[in-house]
């Protein structure tokens, strides 16, 4: 292996390397691992299936008036403890209210919850272990070509 081009091409790995000292080649025996060996052990990562109950004192929801973005934080802190959310829009500007409304759905969607609106500008942050029940075919046709129908 004196040509320098052929010693260029193994360093950048574009050839295999030849061995002038050839040894002959013996019989080798498959090596056989216990089963318990040839796998590591995996561990689930999915939400258990027994759904948590109530907490015992839960007796609150929280109605938040957001004015900007920020106030998200209130949000986030009472539905990551269990408690259910009115958000009412109605006091923030338009790209500021889609933010929020963006964040709320990723948050529920995070802890298990639901998100539902109520009116055209007031939505529901329900936690998982909370049942919200109501008509669906009583929501206003308006509602949905409204604020957030898009």
């Amino acid at each position: 292996m004196a040509n320098p081009l052929r010693k260029t091409m193994v360093y950048l790995g574009l050839a295999d390397e030849e061995y002038d000292d050839v040894l002959p080649a013996a019989p080798v025996a498959p090596v056989s691992a216990p089963a318990s060996a040839t796998r590591a052990p995996v561990t689930p990562l999915r939400r258990p299936a027994v759904r948590q109950a109530a907490p015992a004192g839960m007796n609150e929801i929280l109605t938040v008036h957001p004015r900007q973005y920020r106030d998200a934080q209130t949000i986030a802190e009472s539905f990551r403890e269990g408690v259910p959310v009115i958000i009412n829009l109605s006091q923030m500007s338009e790209p500021d209210a889609r933010r929020l409304i963006d964040f709320a759905s990723g948050l529920s969607q995070g802890l298990y919850g639901k998100i539902e609106r109520v009116t055209s500008k007031v939505f529901l942050l329900s936690p998982e272990h909370v049942a919200v029940s109501g008509d669906a075919a009583e929501i206003e046709p308006e509602v949905d070509a409204g604020f957030f129908g898009q």
